[in-house]
């Protein structure tokens, strides 16, 4: 059964909650209106259609936007060898959705990942702690608000006491060249 008669069960058992399947690039998504529902929309998807793999779960910030975090949860049927998109948006004041750990526990180092690097909250999360970053952080460095340069901290022996220096950075190229080794400051000893 082809991932698009997946979504459209999943859109026939849940009505309005679950968007009409987009296609694009042979690849099915769909939208789930209310993010507190996402645990159930992902057992079902799991118990009743066999999605019993969940790849990957990623969030993107739409600074500026309302609402401002989309969480993305890619599944996979081992048996069918169908890929399923699903996804959500949970506004910014205190963002938080239930956690799928309880359909799928490999959903638990992704769910840490985003808590860490952007702040979004797992309900029911068995361990929702920082992976990254250290305890008490207060800021999350994946959100578009955040300086590139990073933000100075008063912890010392724990990171830079003084925001990072952003000429020669690592995710910065130069301009030009014939191809990317020539752009890569590291590898063409500019500072």
């Amino acid at each position: 059964m082809p991932a698009l008669t997946h979504a459209e069960q999943l859109q026939q058992h849940f009505g309005d909650l679950v968007s009409k399947p987009v296609e694009f690039r042979s690849e099915i998504t769909v939208s789930i209106a209310d993010p507190a529902r996402i645990a159930e929309v992902c057992e079902f998807a799991k118990t009743r259609l066999g999605f019993d793999l969940i790849k990957d779960i990623s969030s993107v910030d739409h600074h500026g936007d309302d609402p401002r975090f989309e969480l993305v949860y890619e599944l996979y049927g081992l048996a069918h060898r169908d890929h399923l998109r699903l996804k959500t948006r949970v506004g910014e004041g205190r963002p938080e959705l239930p956690s799928v750990c309880g359909v799928w526990r490999g959903a638990n180092w992704h769910e840490r990942e985003i808590y860490d690097m952007m702040g979004i909250r797992f309900a029911g999360h068995p361990d929702l702690r920082r992976l990254i970053m250290w305890e008490g952080y207060p800021y999350y460095p994946l959100r578009k608000d955040f300086p590139v340069t990073g933000r100075p901290t008063e912890v010392p022996e724990v990171a830079f006491s003084e925001t990072a220096p952003i000429e020669g950075g690592p995710f910065l190229t130069v301009p030009g060249g014939r191809d990317a080794t020539q752009r890569e400051p590291r590898a063409t000893g500019i500072s």
